[in-house]
């Protein structure tokens, strides 16, 4: 009796067993075509052919994802345009700023900061810094991205050399945020969600009716569209003079610490190792710079670099 029970069992778990493996098999199949598809699609997009950004690294970067968004989620949106990718534009000193997006539209030039942020935003447009708030109470500040786009503004206008020219500033936030307490006064920027971004332009198309014809927006483009084929050289000249910036603000940082005598700014509250620069590998602060202990791993103590070294940090970028 136990011998058939047993038999009985080992039948029925061998057939669980294989429905499991089976099922498995096939949603990974499933995920796989699915990838696939979702892969192919986004090799025809305007994203894709401009940047030649891979589709994984798009899925797995935070900040291209986040310019990929803006243009997929504006697929519908009615008119002729244009879009440019990573734009970086000359400044006077022989450095660049870099843009994200722009749209050129029949309606005018688009200019977007995209901020792939999730949590709760507060900031209103006078305040240098904005605050982003994550669960466990855990804060951060970020740099006015409204101070961050007047800068783009201001080169691209000057580039372009066209002040008649309509410009608009845009400031696209993810949908996994919340825009909180965020406050315009000067009717000059929008600051808005991602999901939101294709309403948004349709009723500024209808407002302000057709301001660029095809000719225009396509002498435009072909203006602007070689400063989104830099080389790896210039991109990396990019970054250098951003990082050089930086780490001269922290120099200085030290250095008035040092002639004020308040040199445990410099040393561990915890520990009393000293601080030195890190960078964020990975998260929403990815590329950052901050200050962490010399005695990491053991001490895990951390602190933000002054804000004025990250003001430079995205007003060069």
């Amino acid at each position: 009796m136990m011998d058939v029970l047993f038999d009985l069992y080992l039948d029925v778990f061998s057939k669980f067993f294989l429905a499991a493996v089976f099922l498995f098999a096939v949603s990974i199949l499933c995920f796989f075509v699915l990838y696939l598809r979702e892969k192919k699609q986004y090799e025809k997009t305007e994203y894709y052919i401009q940047t030649k950004n891979t589709y994984q690294s798009v899925r797995t970067d935070t900040g291209r994802i986040g310019e990929y968004y803006i243009c997929k989620y504006l697929d519908k949106l009615e008119g002729y345009r244009k879009y440019l990718f990573n734009v970086y534009l000359p400044k006077d000193d022989g450095e660049t700023t870099e843009l994200d997006v722009i749209l050129l539209h029949e309606s005018g030039i688009y200019v977007f900061e995209s901020k792939n942020y999730s949590g709760w935003i507060f900031g209103n447009e006078a305040q240098r810094y904005w605050t982003q708030s994550l669960k466990k109470n855990k804060k951060s500040k970020f740099f006015n991205p409204i101070i961050q786009n007047k800068v783009h503004l201001k080169w691209l206008e000057h580039f372009l050399a066209e002040p008649a020219l309509p410009v608009y500033s845009y400031i696209v936030f993810s949908d996994r945020c919340e825009l909180k307490n965020v406050t315009l006064t000067s009717g000059n920027h929008c600051v808005i969600k991602r999901c939101d971004i294709l309403e948004t332009i349709r009723k500024n198309a209808v407002a302000v009716g057709k301001q660029l014809s095809s000719e225009e927006i396509d002498t435009l483009y072909k203006k602007l569209y070689p400063l989104t084929q830099v080389d790896e050289i210039q991109k990396l000249k990019h970054i250098e003079d951003v990082q050089q910036k930086q780490q001269n603000k922290v120099v200085q940082r030290k250095k008035e610490i040092k002639n004020t005598d308040d040199l445990s700014a410099l040393k561990c509250p915890r520990c009393g190792g000293e601080l030195v620069i890190r960078v964020a590998a990975k998260g929403e602060h990815k590329g950052q710079e901050f200050l962490g202990c010399s005695n990491y791993p053991k001490c895990r103590y951390i602190r933000n670099i002054s804000e004025e070294q990250q003001e430079e940090n995205q007003q060069c970028t």
